[in-house]
């Protein structure tokens, strides 16, 4: 995904209602917004991202179809997070719990809650620094455990609330670890050598 920012501070402060209205009046663009205010524009991934962000989801999905833990998000999901900024990660996942401790309204309205699983997928025109800044931001924010998966480089960045991110070169599969208890999740496809 290309992204482009915007900043709108000289002429709007946009806040979350502002957001949401942009949105809904654009539905055919995909927007973030930054804590410090910022309109993100993201762009379509390819083909093969969108199959290869399909096979997590649905790794995702068929774990949480069998524990009913928690509640499986596409990356057309909004979050609000505590820090004000609106992300929407490739995959997400949200306790149970959590989740239906939101209003029915919260739920369907850009939810304000960060979720406690995320996967964010390197695509090819993406720029590694500011996908390990949005990541650290959903730690910062209540991430519990998130994948950032890089196949450019053939590796997935592990991160972890007050850990050291942890890197892996090349493996074939990924673990829910005690988040998603259970999970494992192959991504030896996605980092195959091109």
């Amino acid at each position: 995904m290309n992204t482009v920012t915007l900043n709108l501070e000289p002429l709007i402060e946009l806040t979350h209602d502002n957001f949401y209205q942009i949105c809904q009046a654009n539905p055919e663009i995909a927007f973030e917004l930054t804590a410090q205010g910022e309109l993100v524009i993201v762009s379509p991934v390819g083909g093969e991202g969108g199959s290869q962000e399909a096979d997590l989801i649905s790794q995702v999905w068929t774990w949480n179809c069998q524990t009913q833990l928690g509640i499986v998000f596409s990356s057309s999901t909004i979050f609000r997070l505590p820090n004000r900024a609106e992300r929407s990660p490739d995959v997400a996942w949200v306790r149970l719990k959590r989740w239906e401790s939101l209003t029915a309204e919260e739920q369907k309205a850009f939810s304000p809650i960060c979720p406690d699983f995320a996967i964010e997928l390197r695509s090819p025109s993406d720029r590694l620094k500011p996908l390990q800044a949005k990541m650290q931001e959903y730690i910062d924010n209540g991430l519990r455990l998130g994948w950032l998966i890089d196949p450019q480089n053939r590796r997935v960045e592990i991160y972890r609330p007050e850990q050291a991110v942890e890197v892996l070169a090349s493996p074939t599969s990924l673990s829910g670890e005690n988040v998603l208890p259970g999970l494992v999740v192959d991504v030896s496809q996605i980092l195959k050598a091109s």
